[in-house]
């Protein structure tokens, strides 16, 4: 879900027309409500240039879809594994496959219809372009801290199974990264603090925001 929205959203802020679509009704009111338009792929798959899977689900983009898909259409999946693309549909006879360059297909229908296909329909961001450095150091950061608590933290406090990392710890690692974006925090004064229940330096948030 969380793949979706901000694939949805950078591609928007890009100047892209995103079209959506949704089996939850929640999620598809919530993409309504960012003025995204929520349609069923068979009403828009002829006319778009790009078709993205974000789904989690398997043959969400199937043959029928591919068939009909305009010439030079590329289609790629940033969701779950290579499932959500028929890719095995398009390893028949009549199609030819044609290498263009290291994760780039371009898969040719008999009539000289061609679609780009991606890393195959695996996952774009581990295939091709990889994590951006700044995401990486993020992951890297709090990973690295959950392990400094875990090692210092007194017999008994984590048993075998699954914590949230504390919000305070969480805060820190966002804070060492804004100066990337030259941001600067506003404080609390001590009454804000006082009104709010909470300490001027955090945490601002409970452990399950």
């Amino acid at each position: 879900m969380n793949v979706g929205k901000g694939c949805s959203a950078a591609l928007k802020a890009m100047g892209s027309i995103v079209y959506i679509t949704e089996v939850d009704p929640i999620c598809a009111l919530q993409a309504c409500m960012d003025c995204f338009r929520l349609v069923k792929l068979n009403e828009v798959i002829r006319q778009v240039d790009m078709v993205i899977t974000c789904t989690g689900n398997k043959n969400v983009v199937g043959r029928e879809y591919l068939d009909r898909m305009k010439n030079g259409c590329i289609v790629c999946n940033m969701g779950h594994s290579n499932t959500e693309i028929d890719v095995v549909s398009l390893r028949s006879p009549e199609l030819t496959w044609e290498r263009v360059r290291s994760q780039v297909d371009h898969v040719i229908w008999p009539d000289g219809k061609r679609i780009i296909l991606l890393a195959e329909g695996r996952l774009l961001n581990l295939s091709c372009s990889t994590i951006p450095t700044f995401i990486l150091s993020i992951t890297a950061t709090t990973q690295a801290l959950a392990l400094i608590e875990l090692y210092n933290a007194p017999e008994g406090r984590y048993n075998k199974d699954v914590y949230l990392l504390p919000k305070k710890m969480d805060e820190f690692v966002a804070g060492l990264h804004l100066p990337t974006f030259d941001a600067h925090l506003t404080e609390l004064t001590d009454e804000q603090a006082k009104y709010l229940g909470l300490t001027k330096t955090g945490p601002f948030k409970p452990n399950y925001y």
